[in-house]
């Protein structure tokens, strides 16, 4: 059974039909999929999700779709850990990571979008798919898009690391680079879509798109024994993921699946284009766009489509926005690498150094429970470590040699480094 009951504009509150429309024809206001609530209530329920299926579609319920899935059959349900080592280290009580560089097939958080993009793409007959791209989402519309035997056109800017173009190529799209950055990319697709008809993912499906990742969000409710951490900190990029996941928390306390604790949520960026952030720590609703200069190239738009409503949802749950300089970005990858042996981008550097300023600056208590959310796989992005890292010994196949490498190892640190 589906729930949906069209597309709303967040702004002037139009309805319109399901199709391939993202922004409202009277205001221009950006478009949100709409469900019945009511009909949910005593029927969508803790045991109901749980009888689901081992993947992101177990939330089906809850998400834009009328028919079976076509995509994602094997995402979702990533790992959720407990980070006992991070926890001494930061002199906090309770951290968990939610770890989507684990997410299948191509290792990032934009399986769950992509998932249901492309799942409504079928059902409303298109037979191309496209994207606007820092890298992740390019790949898991190629992937997906292959699997579900549709064309597909990816559109990325023109210096994206080389483990991002071959993540995507290597599933024969027809990949675009253009001499820009994202923002001039993202123009550029959608006067693509209204020229070609195609179903460009992240927009003109983009409020069906958006929807998917509400499912980060679900799965860290079911995951700590259907509670909410009480702090959630994200990544801020178009600003997609971070009011979904607290849309995602809202429709669980309003259908009784979960306690209101009041969980706040919080926003990372890089420090090298931090439009969000800025503007919360102004004060301010408006986004003021900037021309992105930082590592963090995943998260690096300058004029992010949502990112007004990251702002109101930051706002709405008393949350902060906190930034991190590349350097900080590097130094919380090798944290979260040497301390629970996770590789992030640097979207997940970020969010994890953003999550240190915050404790810090005591905005985030160390005694309640902090939730980290990483986004992305370090192996799409070894550039931004490959330089920070000590170069192995080379010795000869000798134990005498090996005993000598190890004596000068002892002088320098007789004793293993504590985490």
């Amino acid at each position: 059974m589906s729930y949906v009951r069209g597309l709303k504009c967040r702004e002037c509150g139009q309805n319109y039909p399901e199709k391939g429309v993202h922004v409202c024809e009277t205001c221009f206001g950006p478009l949100e999929v709409q469900y019945d609530y009511a009909a949910m209530r005593g029927k969508v329920t803790r045991e109901s999700i749980e009888a689901g299926p081992r993947n992101l579609w177990r939330y089906r319920d809850l998400l834009p779709i009328h028919g079976e899935p076509k995509s994602g059959l094997h995402s979702g349900l990533t790992p959720l850990k407990r980070a006992r080592n991070l926890e001494k280290v930061l002199g906090v009580r309770e951290l968990y990571i939610k770890d989507d560089a684990a997410n299948y097939p191509t290792w990032s958080y934009k399986e769950r979008v992509v998932s249901v993009a492309i799942t409504k793409a079928i059902e409303l007959g298109y037979d191309t798919v496209g994207c606007a791209s820092t890298g992740n989402l390019a790949n898991s519309v190629a992937a997906h898009a292959a699997e579900a035997g549709l064309r597909a056109f990816v559109m990325i800017p023109h210096d994206l690391e080389q483990g991002k173009v071959l993540g995507s190529l290597i599933f024969n799209p027809t990949m675009v680079r253009i001499q820009g950055n994202y923002d001039d990319v993202n123009r550029l697709c959608s006067e693509i879509a209204d020229k070609y008809r195609w179903a460009i993912v992240n927009v003109n499906l983009r409020p069906f798109y958006t929807e998917g990742a509400k499912t980060f969000g679900f799965e860290i409710a079911e995951q700590m024994g259907w509670q909410l951490p009480k702090h959630t900190v994200c990544p801020t990029a178009g600003g997609t993921i971070l009011p979904k996941i607290y849309k995602g928390y809202r429709e669980l306390i309003d259908l009784g699946i979960v306690a209101d604790n009041q969980p706040r949520i919080y926003s990372a960026q890089a420090a090298g284009c931090n439009p969000v952030v800025e503007a919360i720590r102004a004060g301010r609703d408006l986004i003021k766009p900037q021309k992105p200069k930082t590592i963090a190239k995943s998260i690096a738009i300058g004029n992010p489509a949502d990112g007004f409503y990251v702002v109101q949802a930051v706002k709405e749950s008393g949350g902060w926005g906190e930034d991190a300089t590349d350097t900080e970005i590097v130094d919380a990858i090798k944290l979260l690498a040497r301390t629970e042996g996770t590789w992030t981008e640097p979207a997940g550097g970020t969010t994890l150094a953003a999550t240190i300023k915050l404790i810090e600056s005591g905005r985030i208590p160390r005694d309640e429970s902090i939730c980290v959310c990483i986004t992305g796989n370090g192996l799409k992005t070894v550039e931004v470590v490959v330089d920070q890292l000590e170069p192995p010994a080379s010795i000869p196949p000798s134990l005498e040699a090996f005993d000598a490498l190890m004596a000068g190892r002892e002088s320098v640190d007789p004793a293993p480094a504590s985490v």
